[in-house]
């Protein structure tokens, strides 16, 4: 899963990402409105931490211009404005949710996680295909009870693909979503990874659809 963090505090932004990057995501930064407004725009991400304040254009005006143009993806609000008036403006311009600082990482990882379940259509944060199952909150993966040991890279792909179960994701959308904008994977980059979740998993659960992509499902 990918993540565009759009904050212009050094210090609270590398510690965010930090955080982020340990709870499986891939992470983007931005450190002003403007660059912030641009990647929402022409990148593709599973949900946006947008702090309200930052420079050149702030969060509200930056919410506003994904909405008109039509940009669904989950946002996130985090800032020190905790007026009930600074939430509404939020609210208005299209945040699904607002967190205040000083605020706890583990709650950020925790409301994120949410978002992105919930904007995939899962109720439960618990998922499952066959005898795989996700636990989005904890971000581990289970296989028949047992935990499933995976690399960063293979976890990212694996619950971007029970996320979107039953459903075929092309490869260029599973690259979008499982790496951030520094890393540039080879042409069989996808394949290798996908191979060793396969032999992990040990049963046939992701499923190759020529010329389309892959599909994670019980069945062909």
């Amino acid at each position: 899963m990918r993540i565009l963090l759009a904050e212009d505090d050094a210090e609270l932004a590398a510690r965010v990402a930090a955080a982020l990057g340990a709870a499986g995501f891939a992470v983007d930064r931005a450190d002003d409105g403007a660059d912030a407004e641009f990647r929402g725009q022409t990148e593709a991400y599973d949900a946006v931490v947008l702090d309200l304040g930052l420079p050149n254009l702030d969060g509200v005006s930056v919410l506003h211009r994904w909405r008109e143009a039509g940009l669904n993806l989950p946002v996130l609000v985090l800032t020190a404005r905790s007026r009930w008036h600074d939430k509404l403006a939020g609210f208005n311009a299209g945040a699904d949710d607002y967190l205040t600082k000083p605020f706890q990482i583990e709650e950020l990882v925790l409301r994120l996680q949410a978002l992105i379940r919930r904007s995939a259509g899962h109720a439960s944060p618990r998922l499952r295909c066959g005898p795989l199952e996700f636990d989005a909150n904890a971000g581990r993966f289970a296989l028949d009870g047992d935990p499933l040991a995976l690399t960063a890279q293979e976890h990212r792909i694996l619950a971007y693909l029970i996320h979107h179960a039953g459903r075929v994701v092309s490869r260029g959308e599973l690259g979008e979503h499982v790496y951030d904008n520094g890393f540039d994977p080879d042409s069989n980059a996808l394949d290798v990874l996908i191979g060793r979740i396969r032999r992990k998993l040990g049963v046939a659960l992701i499923h190759t659809v020529r010329g389309q992509g892959f599909r994670l499902s019980e069945t062909p």
